[in-house]
């Protein structure tokens, strides 16, 4: 296909490229002092507020933004993945994760086919299984109550439901309904994990949920059986029906597993791994633990922000507001990085969540029909909660590389403290910290005003902050399960709008096949090395000799060994 299908050879484009130029002839000072313009860079939907007014942006470069969205067919696009067209065209398939949280009596098609009465019987069928586990009418082979869950998923299958899962449990409804349960998550296959997750369980109180929707994930299947071994060691194998559940659609290897397959639940074709936090994979180990109608809340909350999404103009619409800007911190200031920053401990894993959900997506290099990008697309994703983050990277983000920053702050605290005789109480001090690090890297400090504080003239260049480093801010009312929700949608869908402005596939990823199929050929070598003593052969010198080293230094693993599982 020529390469005029490509959206940096249309005029909106390029006018953005020659904006450039006057960008950087200004700096956020200025732009800050201009009460109109971040007047106007201020949205509000639903309890959270979007402050991009320090972005290296001017009231100019939105509007030539929105034109590049409207070269993009970015409105068109959105519709598109609403009404259930295969825009993952790569692998044939529709994207509809809005409809695993669509409301009961919403319509949407998938091949002609309205696909929310098949994600609600799923949904209802969860309640109900999850209802009777933490009623205790579900129990266990030795008839006591299964309070211990372990979900066994990687990647999407894994990060998604650890954020959300980490977000509530400290929010105070949600705990309440968690008390005397506890729910871990496996995912990496070093046995170390293995062995950290099942230390001090008993099988006798403790339910497997395994998440692969084909059933032959490399990683989470050997966990799987790694499990299974550890019930049927102490319970027998007949226990296994018992403790182990599967979200899957591949029902034939679920029985030979020997999960019962009517304790499989299933999703589909049309929801990606980094996105089905909000199906099964994410719905069903976070419902044992808290209970459905707080997962429900959570369903809720990012049902908001899909409709305000498809429906909402762009001039107030947080989603596509974020995914323009990120497309010209990266593609036109040239900034390759983004961080993000919640000033809330209970939000730890939301950056190694989005990382997934962001680079996975847009980390591509030719459109999605298939030309080479002469750009850059997708950010590298990274972020700490703060205050933390502030005594790890934040001096390079004052002082070093321009990194664009996201900082989410939350009004409520979710677990508020009081101490007679303080200045300020516990939150306030964490929110002194997000209101004034954006003005921090905006406004910077100058040699100047470093003099009239009359420090040591060699000091000054070590003490001076450029500023001009942009950032956003959102501002969340509380942090319970519908916020979550919001949250989980807003960011997913702020990636979809990158993705659809660069002219990429955000929702296939090849990028993560060789490496796996390289690994196989290494299994086998493995293999072949330690039961028949076969030498290493097929590779090149450097991983030849770094295997060779490997095998002779654990030459003390057994060749048929007999099962043994980890103790701590």
């Amino acid at each position: 296909m020529a390469s005029s299908a490509l959206i940096c050879d249309t005029q909106p484009w390029k006018n953005l490229k020659a904006h450039v130029e006057d960008i950087k002839k200004t700096h956020l000072r200025d732009l800050l002092s201009d009460t109109e313009r971040c007047n106007s860079m201020m949205v509000e939907f639903d309890g959270i507020v979007l402050d991009y007014s320090r972005q290296q942006a001017t009231v100019d470069t939105v509007d030539k933004l929105y034109n590049l969205a409207e070269a993009a067919h970015l409105q068109e696009k959105i519709h598109r993945m609403f009404n259930g067209e295969r825009i993952n065209s790569t692998e044939n398939r529709s994207v509809l994760h809005v409809a695993l949280r669509a409301p009961r009596n919403a319509v949407i098609n998938s091949d002609g086919k309205n696909v929310v009465p098949d994600v609600w019987n799923v949904l209802d069928k969860i309640k109900e299984f999850s209802e009777r586990v933490r009623n205790g009418s579900w129990v266990g082979a030795t008839g006591k109550p299964l309070t211990n869950v372990i979900a066994i998923g990687i990647g999407g299958s894994f990060l998604g439901p650890l954020f959300v899962h980490t977000a509530l449990q400290t929010d105070p409804e949600a705990s309440r309904f968690a008390k005397g349960r506890q729910l871990q998550f496996l995912a990496n296959v070093d046995p170390i994990d293995v062995a950290k997750n099942i230390a001090g369980l008993s099988p006798e109180t403790t339910l497997v949920v395994v998440v692969s929707k084909t059933f032959t994930t490399a990683e989470t299947m050997l966990n799987a059986r790694t499990l299974r071994a550890w019930i049927s060691k102490e319970l027998g194998p007949s226990a296994v029906a018992k403790h182990m559940v599967a979200v899957s659609t591949n029902l034939t290897l679920v029985e030979k597993f020997g999960i019962d397959p009517n304790n499989a639940f299933a999703f589909w074709d049309w929801v990606g791994g980094r996105y089905s936090v909000c199906s099964a994979v994410g719905v069903l180990p976070l419902s044992l633990q808290y209970g459905f109608s707080i997962v429900e809340k959570f369903l809720k909350g990012a049902s908001s922000i899909d409709q305000h999404f498809s429906s909402a103009s762009f001039e107030k619409n947080i989603p596509v507001l974020l995914g323009l800007l990120s497309v010209w911190n990266v593609s036109f200031l040239g900034y390759p990085a983004r961080a993000i920053l919640p000033y809330s401990q209970a939000l730890e894993k939301f950056a190694p969540h989005i990382q997934q959900v962001s680079m996975e997506s847009n980390g591509k290099g030719v459109s999605i029909d298939g030309v080479p990008l002469p750009f850059e697309t997708g950010e590298i994703d990274f972020g700490e909660p703060g205050t933390n983050g502030q005594h790890s990277f934040y001096q390079l983000i004052h002082q070093g590389r321009v990194i664009p920053c996201d900082f989410i702050g939350v009004v409520k605290s979710q677990q508020p403290v009081y101490l007679e005789g303080e200045v300020v109480n516990n939150h306030d001090e964490l929110m002194s910290n997000f209101f004034a690090q954006p003005d921090a890297l905006a406004y910077g400090k100058t040699a100047e005003q470093l003099q009239k504080e009359n420090v040591q003239q060699h000091l000054i260049p070590h003490k001076t902050f450029s500023g001009n480093r942009p950032s956003l801010c959102i501002l969340l009312s509380s942090l319970d399960a519908y916020r979550i929700g919001q949250l989980l949608a807003i960011y997913e869908h702020r990636v979809a709008v990158q993705g659809f402005i660069w002219g990429i596939n955000s929702f296939d990823q090849w990028g993560v096949e060789l490496g796996k199929s390289l690994a196989t050929q290494v299994r086998k070598q493995l293999n072949a090395s330690r039961t028949k003593g076969e030498p290493v052969e097929g590779f090149n010198f450097s991983t030849t000799t770094m295997l060779t080293r490997y095998l002779e230094e654990s030459s003390d693993v057994p060749a048929n060994p007999q099962t043994l599982l980890p103790r701590i």
